[in-house]
């Protein structure tokens, strides 16, 4: 798609005869998502923004689950990227950006505090259970003003229970010994409002060598109201987890035993502590003036040790890798509603970071003895990375069905690495990045809309070594900016539902593959991404609730300027599916039983950059539910996971050793059946 068409269908949608009342947002919502306190002075995603999807409670609190990633799987056009390896399980990505760590463009966020580590990987995450969580909001594009860093393609907010008066419990048990403990406790009285969470989960795992077991416990104290003229909060969290990893397997093996280990692997573990605290508050400094900060505090540290490869030559597929990072940051936004057609809010957000890393290799045996004298220290640096970043954005609506949102945002970094030997080096120096944004939506009726946006976003090397900084011999590159566009409609098709459609493309101008945990940067050169995006959800009488949605989407790089023999010009993207799926259905039986259905699927996708090796990872799993609520307090659920028994598994391409690199596979689960009780009082 050309930007001069997106200008000329824009200009159409303009001059089209008088609509009728705005419709409120280009925003749909699957489920009940309490709204308590959750909104303040400040815009929201589904006032300014376009392909936002919001989740709520009621899709997430009885759902069993190892990791809370996975709830994003009932979303539309959502890549599951599922490694089942420990702690180390999975991720989840969208708009034709992969989940292999290479490139994390999805920005993560807990009740509004940034949550990546380092990298951009999604861990924090892991910290939530499903009872805790209030809602799931994504917001796909690029014209979210809000967030700079790793906001390439879009992001993610878990908003979690705030106020109110409850006492919830719940507990499960099910396949491979799984045991599942959640309790949820609100209190609020005169102004003042306390939650708090403790969540427990064990497992044997559905492989051998698959154990697992994770703590969290969380805390939030908010007192007064924004109406009153203040509100001030602290939220806290803490998680602990030791993992068993199985390891991955070569295709043989995973032929021969699926649900085995390989005696290379019988060492493999990882132990992982995640603390977040956070500062809020919230002022009315008039009755259209609103200011609104956030301080907060995160710590992620992680020791893994982990055997890639069967090859018994070599250290490189026997490592231990030590990550430390520490996260201090603050964002501000201040928002004034001018008058009815207008409103603006600026904002500024600085993060510094902290971060040690450490990668040991360890030389050949079986199971890898991780105790012994590393053979070779590859890693073990200390870096720092510090981000500024401010925003304007302005929704003016000159005429009650036109709304217009043009925004500004600009970032800069900084920081130093130390690495062994006394080699230092200071980040890339990459300037002021620029990304200007721009959103229109046009209201041809109370429930339908057309919208269009354009907006950059950028991607910026991270790790502790070269490219990333500039030791001895580094050359100096520059960010790498995402031009996207999107036009798309939000409509009612029969009365009860909404549905949405949009056609999107995204263009980067100098792509890098990066993962800092191996040391492996690719430079894919200029890239394109694109897709269309459909999806519906329907109230069909008072008993019936269905969605349904599809992603057709492709990533290639359209320019690689090396030599011909490593050219990447014309190749797929790795580990991008062209399709993505997922149906689901609920049904009230009786006032006491609901039965529910729901299906994904996913594609297969290519393992490397060559497009040489082939495609692999695509699945279609079917889950079924049934809750029967015994009486007000009380109810018992049972749900059945991939139902079918279908045999998939996560592919990627290990190549350590290039003369023999290979496939390997993770596989998924099979069929597995769980039991829960929940209490509400």
């Amino acid at each position: 798609m050309k930007i001069q068409a997106l200008v000329a269908a824009t200009a159409a949608i303009l001059f089209a005869p008088e609509s009728r009342a705005q419709s409120s947002s280009s925003a749909l919502t699957l489920g009940k998502v309490d709204v308590h306190q959750h909104t303040d002075g400040q815009l929201t995603a589904h006032q300014v923004l376009t392909s936002v999807d919001v989740l709520g409670a009621d899709q997430i609190e009885d759902k069993n689950v190892s990791h809370s990633w996975e709830l994003l799987g009932q979303m539309p056009g959502i890549q599951l990227t599922e490694t089942r390896q420990g702690a180390e399980s999975g991720k989840v990505s969208f708009r034709a950006f992969n989940g292999e760590g290479y490139l994390n463009a999805i920005k993560t966020l807990i009740d509004g505090v940034p949550s990546n580590v380092n990298s951009g990987n999604q861990r924090f995450i892991d910290m939530l259970f499903p009872l805790e969580i209030s809602f799931i909001e994504v917001v796909r594009g690029t014209n979210d003003p809000r967030y700079g860093l790793h906001n390439i393609g879009g992001n993610v907010n878990f908003g979690t229970r705030q106020g109110g008066n409850y006492t919830d419990a719940r507990l499960g048990y099910g396949s491979y010994n799984t045991r599942d403990a959640q309790l949820a406790v609100g209190r609020e009285r005169d102004g003042f409002a306390q939650n708090y969470f403790v969540g427990t989960q064990a497992s044997d795992g559905y492989r051998d060598h698959d154990a697992s077991e994770k703590y969290t416990l969380g805390g939030k104290w908010f007192h007064g109201t924004l109406e009153d003229g203040m509100r001030i909060g602290l939220t806290a969290r803490a998680y602990h987890h030791i993992a068993d990893e199985p390891g991955f397997m070569t295709a043989d093996e995973l032929r021969s035993e699926r649900r085995g280990a390989q005696r290379r692997n019988l060492n493999d573990r990882d132990v992982r502590d995640m603390q977040q605290v956070g500062v809020h508050m919230d002022l009315k400094l008039a009755d259209t003036l609103f200011l609104g900060s956030k301080l907060y505090y995160n710590r992620y540290e992680d020791d893994r040790r982990v055997t890639f490869s069967d090859l018994p030559t070599g250290n490189a597929p026997r490592q231990r890798r030590v990550w430390d990072e520490k996260q201090t940051g603050m964002l501000t936004t201040l928002t004034w509603h001018a008058r009815d057609s207008l409103t603006l809010e600026g904002g500024i957000n600085y993060e510094h970071q902290d971060n040690g890393y450490q990668r040991l290799r360890f030389s050949y045996s079986e199971p890898t003895d991780f105790s012994s004298v590393p053979a070779r220290i590859q890693n073990d640096d200390r870096h720092t990375f510090d981000n500024w970043g401010a925003y304007v954005q302005a929704i003016y609506q000159p005429i009650e069905p036109l709304k217009i949102v043009p925004a500004y945002r600009v970032d800069r970094f900084d920081g130093d690495t130390r690495l062994p030997g006394g080699v230092s080096g200071p980040l890339q120096r990459y300037g002021t990045i620029e990304q200007p944004k721009l959103s229109v939506v046009y209201a041809l009726a109370q429930d339908t809309n057309v919208y269009a946006n354009w907006g950059r976003t950028f991607q910026v090397l991270t790790g502790s070594t070269a490219p990333a900084y500039l030791t001895p011999g580094q050359a100096a590159m520059r960010p790498s900016t995402n031009t996207g566009m999107e036009l798309g409609m939000k409509f009612s098709p029969f009365v009860g539902s909404q549905a949405r459609i949009a056609v999107w493309q995204q263009d980067a101008a100098n792509e890098v593959s990066n993962m800092p945990a191996t040391g492996t940067t690719v430079t894919l050169g200029k890239t394109r991404r694109r897709g269309v995006d459909a999806q519906i959800s329907t109230q069909w009488g008072d008993n019936w609730t269905l969605w349904a949605s599809h992603a057709y989407q492709e990533a290639k790089i359209t320019r690689d300027d090396r030599d011909a023999a490593i050219s990447l010009q014309g190749r797929e993207v790795a580990a991008t599916p062209r399709h993505i799926s997922n149906i689901g259905v609920d049904y009230q039986a009786s006032d006491a039983l609901q039965l529910g259905l729901q299906a994904r699927a996913q594609d297969d996708y290519y393992l490397e950059e060559r497009n040489v090796v082939g495609k692999f990872g695509g699945f279609a799993v079917l889950d079924l539910s049934a809750r029967y609520q015994i009486n007000p307090a009380w109810s018992v659920d049972l749900q059945v996971k991939n139902a079918t028994g279908r045999e998939y598994a996560y592919a990627w391409y290990d190549s350590f050793f290039w003369e023999q690199a290979q496939p390997m596979f993770s596989p998924a689960a099979g069929r597995s059946v769980y039991v829960g009780l929940t209490m509400k009082l």
